[in-house]
């Protein structure tokens, strides 16, 4: 599974490599443009530009300033994304999560095909949808009176706490997986920016290396990580990752 990179432009390689060395990066392109507007009881933030590492602070005060001005919850556009990785993923998971801690919500309501790769890809989107409402049949309608006359009415709210509970959980497994994601993402540029690999290639050189070395991709990509910051290299992971590189290559040639 690979997820959306910088692998098409040529500043993307260039900026991972300088993080690794320690030089601040060179942003490819302006800071993204985020404008706020009220609508209704809810707040609309329209995004245009690229969400990364970079902007992930300024998507953040920028989106908890409209929940906090919000009476029910945040709506975003972001069709104008160009680009988006995994730290301004953070910054949206984290505000799902507080936007329930408020009984708000947040819901996408136009998306650019960067960001809905990378939701699909991470199996987030659904935290995302937009709440639907469906007008109860006559039959329901008549179910539903007759179990507000009974006092069944406490019984139907039992449903949804316990579902929003289950969604709580589920964010806070979400954020942890995501925290591996930056040294996975940034093994992967430095595959790029050595190899001169494409994204699916990178991606395929750390999984074939993982299966090698018997290694979970994680670690894998901390010790690849490590090894760029100037700590020995582990002999065994540089074979299979020079192995997995040749093999690739070759698998793209034959293509």
């Amino acid at each position: 599974m690979s997820d959306p990179a910088r692998g098409a432009k040529a500043g993307g390689d260039a900026s991972i490599g300088a993080e690794v060395s320690g030089a601040r990066p060179v942003r490819p392109g302006p800071a993204p443009r985020i404008g706020v507007r009220p609508d209704g009881d809810r707040v609309v933030v329209e995004i245009r530009g690229e969400l990364d590492l970079d902007s992930a602070d300024r998507l953040a005060q920028a989106l908890r300033a409209a929940l906090g001005v919000s009476v029910g919850g945040v709506d975003l556009e972001l069709g104008g994304v160009e680009f988006c990785d995994c730290s301004a993923l953070n910054v949206l998971i984290a505000l799902h999560e507080q936007s329930l801690k408020q009984g708000k919500t947040v819901a996408l309501r136009t998306v650019g095909p960067a960001v809905e790769r990378l939701l699909t890809l991470t199996g987030t989107r659904m935290l995302f949808d937009a709440p639907r409402s469906h007008a109860p049949s006559p039959e329901g309608a008549g179910r539903a009176r007759e179990g507000e006359a009974d006092g069944g009415d406490a019984h139907a709210e039992a449903p949804d706490r316990s579902a929003l509970e289950d969604l709580r959980i589920e964010v806070v497994q979400l954020r942890r997986a995501m925290q591996t994601r930056p040294v996975i993402d940034l093994a992967r540029g430095i595959l790029m920016a050595s190899f001169g690999l494409s994204v699916e290639e990178a991606w395929r050189v750390l999984v074939l290396a993982s299966q090698n070395t018997n290694t979970k991709l994680y670690h894998l990509a901390r010790d690849l990580v490590a090894a760029v910051m100037g700590e020995p290299p582990v002999d065994a992971v540089q074979e299979q990752v020079a192995a997995a590189v040749a093999k690739v290559r070759s698998e793209a040639a034959s293509a």
